[in-house]
């Protein structure tokens, strides 16, 4: 299912998106908008976003799931041109990071996916420091 129409809740939700550079988890846009829309709709329009590359997701490190702006195959239309995500172990930020990972090919598997994350210190939490 892709997005024909842009609906005020779609267009609400892709504005969060658009606001920042960072990845976004289902729970935070539950809380933000709690008294606009429910759930089920929050779901929906997640999913209907993603099938419409308009947003991907990964895993973090702990397995909770993130969306971000954008395609996951951001670099080629090919499954194996991903790219890397990155997570600060301080204050537990998540962004795209904007380099491509090849996947390399490994007898007698067929693998159609990757995942990576990267951890460590955003520039801010570094300032901090």
């Amino acid at each position: 299912m892709s997005i024909k129409r842009k609906t005020k809740t779609v267009k609400l939700i892709l504005s969060e998106f658009n606001k920042t550079q960072e990845a976004i988890t289902i729970g935070e846009l539950l809380k933000k908008f709690d008294k606009v829309m429910d759930k089920t709709t929050v779901y929906r329009i997640i999913d209907r976003l993603e099938n419409s590359n308009l947003i991907h997701s990964f895993n973090d490190y702990d397995g909770t799931k993130r969306f971000a702006k954008g395609k996951k195959n951001i670099f080629s239309n090919k499954k194996n041109n991903n790219h890397p995500h990155f997570q600060c172990e301080d204050c537990g930020i998540s962004s795209c990071i904007p380099i491509k990972i090849s996947i390399p090919e490994v007898p007698n598997y067929l693998i159609k996916s990757a995942e990576h994350i990267f951890t460590g210190q955003c520039a801010d939490c570094r300032n901090e420091s």
